[in-house]
């Protein structure tokens, strides 16, 4: 029996047969070409194949893990035809008179290191797209079968990574769990597991790879991260029982739907989903969440080539509010930077770009792309229950000019005749210690205030979250946060404004109680913690 250790990116135990990842790995050879254009036709024509592959799998990812996950595989598609790297392909064969996959790898090779050398974790992310697809490229030159295994029986995956396109090209009904030796659980792999309800492991090492065989018992607990090789009998009675003791568990939770969001002493609270897409409305109704207390909508602009159209993402906000009926959705404005960053902003590069050019600071300065949204999010607040939430808020300067725009919007389209809630609800989220010590003076200003406690902790605790090494100095317990947390509450409540939590802490039951006894009103989560902080929340009593 040997133990391994990983990251857990899907919660969840399995417990099965190891299954080898096999792809078509082609060893690429250099060789020489007289007919130059009979190699630009072969080139062109494994670009159709490859496309024709990518539309197939697109189709499948729409089916099983939703419209926002599967637009990664149009974005393979889009840089099949990038100019940049169709050039250097072309270029390579042009120039050196060498076969096309040669030229590919190399374009591969030179694209990828460039995009892993840069500092933004976006575009580092890039370079297992490019490789992704050149890979498959290679294997249409080759005429080779696309990616992908038949299983007669249920296996758990064992890779050294998988690209997105394996991922989704896999039988999921053949599929126990993925662990593999390396990848970030923020990589799309990661992102798609999770969203097929898949257990898995990543990053465990590459030791795990070289004991790791066909056949081999194996047992993946997805919520520690630990892969057991070859487990002893009691070890697996031992892993069976809790497997079976989640499943109950889980079953249990079922039983909690329809119920309300109280606890033994009467006090209400409501429960809503955080959701980074459209396409996660399905799982906010699933787990029957109170509303969508969070909907990320710079994912509207990180998922397309270019600034979205008013007209984009007034469908996309209409059809969440119309499958929320008439349930409280709460979008977010325009929050990119920091971490999050789009190449057509064309924004520069900062030393500290936590600190930077990011969220409410871009709109407020480019008035074009904040107008466009408001005008989007005013329109569809017609055809539901919409609050409107803007991010990273100092000042109440800030506030001020934020209204004077909604005005500004709300007159353009009366003056249209286009209809709009004249009621939306207007917040702020409280992530910086600067807004949680006035709150009191911007509490009068709003409906309400949404705490995002991600970075309201990196900036009180001068912590870079994207910082692996700080982990063990951050304390998201921290009084100082409890404190600024409390001191909101109070001031909201004071002028008649309600107050919620949308950052992780919202899901962390340790901190349930004491978050009421604050008065906070709503908590938001990711949809599969909301029937456990259901439970929470009924087994509390605060009259104690």
């Amino acid at each position: 029996m040997t133990k391994f250790k990983g990251k857990g990116v899907y919660g969840a135990i399995a417990i099965g047969n190891a299954a080898l990842f096999k792809r078509q790995d082609e060893q690429v050879r250099r060789t020489h070409v007289d007919d130059i254009e009979a190699e630009f036709a072969r080139f062109e024509e494994a670009k159709e194949l490859a496309t024709e592959q990518l539309s197939e799998i697109y189709e499948k990812a729409l089916k099983e893990v939703g419209e926002t996950h599967a637009q990664i595989f149009e974005v393979h598609m889009m840089m099949l035809e990038d100019d940049d790297y169709n050039e250097s392909i072309t270029n390579i064969i042009r120039t050196q008179s060498v076969n096309a996959e040669y030229a590919v790898a190399t374009t591969a090779d030179n694209f990828a290191d460039m995009f892993a050398s840069m500092e933004d974790a976006y575009m580092q992310a890039r370079a297992a797209d490019v490789k992704d697809i050149s890979n498959r490229l290679i294997n249409c030159l080759t005429k080779g079968e696309s990616a992908g295994q038949q299983m007669s029986q249920k296996m758990i995956i064992c890779a050294d990574d998988l690209a997105p396109s394996e991922t989704v090209s896999l039988d999921k009904e053949s599929v126990l769990a993925f662990v593999t030796a390396y990848g970030s659980s923020n990589s799309h792999t990661a992102i798609l597991a999770r969203n097929m309800n898949i257990p898995a492991v990543i990053g465990v090492g590459e030791d795990f790879l070289k004991a790791v065989e066909d056949g081999k018992r194996i047992i993946v607990d997805g919520y520690t991260g630990e892969i057991i090789l070859e487990p002893d009998a009691e070890t697996e009675s031992a892993m069976q029982k809790k497997q079976e003791d989640d499943l109950h568990k889980k079953s249990l939770l079922q039983e909690l739907k329809g119920k309300e969001n109280v606890t033994l002493d009467g006090t209400k609270v409501n429960i809503y989903a955080n959701i980074g897409g459209v396409d996660g409305v399905g799982a906010v109704l699933a787990n029957d969440a109170g509303g969508i207390g969070l909907f990320r909508s710079e994912f509207l602009y990180l998922e397309s080539p270019d600034y979205p159209t008013e007209e984009q993402q007034f469908t996309a906000y209409r059809k969440v509010l119309e499958s929320m009926m008439g349930k409280k959705v709460i979008i977010r404005t325009l929050d990119i930077g920091a971490d999050k960053q789009i190449d057509y902003f064309n924004l520069d590069k900062e030393e500290n770009p936590a600190l930077g050019f990011r969220a409410i600071r871009i709109c407020l300065t480019r008035p074009e792309i904040f107008k466009t949204q408001l005008r989007a999010l005013y329109r569809a607040s017609a055809f539901g229950n919409l609050g409107i939430m803007f991010p990273m808020i100092t000042s109440v300067s800030e506030v001020e000019k934020i209204l004077t725009v909604c005005e500004e919007v709300k007159a353009e389209l009366k003056e249209a005749g286009v209809p709009y809630d004249e009621n939306t609800e207007v917040g702020i989220m409280i992530e910086t210690p600067a807004a949680a010590v006035i709150s009191d003076r911007l509490a009068p200003l709003v409906n309400f205030f949404s705490v995002g406690t991600n970075d309201l902790t990196q900036y009180t605790l001068a912590i870079d979250r994207q910082n692996a090494k700080l982990e063990p100095f951050c304390d998201t317990h921290h009084e100082a946060i409890l404190r600024l947390i409390e001191m909101s509450a109070k001031n909201a409540h004071a002028h008649g404004a309600w107050i919620g939590i949308c950052g992780e802490l919202a899901a962390d039951t340790t901190l349930t109680e004491a978050f009421l006894r604050m008065g906070i009103d709503e908590l938001s989560v990711s949809a599969p913690f909301v029937l456990p902080l259901r439970d929470a929340v009924r087994k509390l009593d605060l009259s104690k």
